[in-house]
């Protein structure tokens, strides 16, 4: 059961993604040839007009084939006749649609769940807050001069911050006043350093319509800025091969998840409601990461397609198709051999640590 609702977040995540560059390309009058959910062989098709429907047995991906997006084509709806700026809505739309994804499962999340507001509920005595005059009540506004929306904004600054540092903050105070601060982090027998605050584990409810708008927008902004810091911790060596996650490791992680919710829930009501919010929060996570990654300027992804438009947008002329489909293939080919290494280092992970 487990594993059927690993596929399912996955498939949704793939299907939004692959959905967006579909609906902008029929909006443009471009004929898809295939619009398929996972990898490899076909476990089930059927064809309508000049589109096939698949879906395919590994749920690691997808794609959406139009005619004439990787060779020429005389045919006047096929991608390459198009004029380029409905190419590049038609590539974006992937993207695109993943944060729609993200910012609509955030509304569900924030309606059903709140949100973790960044006012503290306990101040450790003789800890690096209680000497900078922090109180319980206090809200954090900024940390290291970024905007908090969440408390969990904070626990994230610390982890991916040199935290030994003094940190500038900016506190309000129960009677709305507020005050800069400056904290210096004590570093514990963990060898980290910590603040020496925390909250109720209880989240607040979001007020009305705008409310729930706001912090949903907010929740979506939390998990990309989340994924830059990620990425930027990844590329200057922030993070061991052991914290990098592919499909597997995810799954992996799901599951886990999954366990818990079904031991600490009360009964089989409680137990559906909190699988369905943790499969909510996933999409999210996923649904981001799965944008952002695209639009990196990388060959054979979106981000590096949309290079290639750009520069035929500003020259003015096409990139001929043949240089322009062996660096995407070289691009693919990179793209291959490093989901092959993430994939045994899930492997390692899940099943050798």
């Amino acid at each position: 059961m487990n594993i059927i609702l690993i596929i399912l977040v996955f498939g949704i995540v793939v299907f939004f993604h692959e959905f967006g560059h579909f609906i902008v390309a029929k909006a443009n009058h471009i004929a898809v040839t295939e619009f398929s959910i996972g990898m490899g062989p076909a476990i089930f098709s059927v064809k309508k007009k000049e589109t096939k429907y698949s879906l395919r047995i590994l749920p690691i991906g997808g794609y959406c084939m139009m005619l004439g997006e990787n060779e020429e084509s005389e045919d006047e709806n096929s991608f390459s006749n198009k004029p380029v700026w409905a190419r590049i809505l038609v590539i974006a739309a992937g993207p695109f649609f993943n944060f729609i994804l993200a910012l609509i499962f955030s509304v569900i999340l924030i309606i059903f769940c709140g949100y973790d507001e960044a006012k503290i509920s306990e101040v450790k005595e003789n800890g690096a807050a209680y000497e900078a005059g922090i109180e319980e009540g206090d809200t954090i506004v900024r940390i290291g001069g970024k905007k908090v929306h969440f408390f969990r904004e904070v626990q994230i600054y610390m982890m991916i911050n040199d935290s030994s540092k003094p940190i500038d903050m900016v506190i309000e105070k129960a009677d709305g006043t507020l005050k800069n601060v400056t904290v210096y982090p004590k570093k514990a027998e963990d060898g980290k350093y910590y603040l020496g605050v925390a909250r109720t584990r209880y989240n607040v409810a979001a007020k009305g319509v705008g409310g729930t708008l706001k912090y949903a927008f907010y929740e979506t902004e939390y998990w990309v800025n989340a994924t830059f810091s990620s990425l930027k911790m990844i590329f200057t060596g922030g993070v061991k091969s052991g914290d990098i996650m592919g499909p597997v490791g995810v799954g992996g992680a799901f599951n886990e998840i999954i366990e818990e919710v079904k031991e600490e829930s009360s009964n089989v009501k409680e137990t559906i409601i909190n699988i369905i919010l943790n499969m909510i929060n996933w999409c999210i996570l996923l649904s981001v990461n799965l944008g952002i990654m695209n639009l990196l300027p990388v060959p054979a992804l979106d981000g590096g397609r949309l290079l290639f438009l750009f520069i035929e947008a500003i020259r003015r002329k096409k990139i001929p198709q043949e240089k322009e489909a062996i660096v995407n293939f070289i691009g693919f080919a990179l793209l291959m051999v490093l989901m092959v290494l993430v994939f045994f280092n899930d492997i390692k992970n899940v099943f050798f640590s």
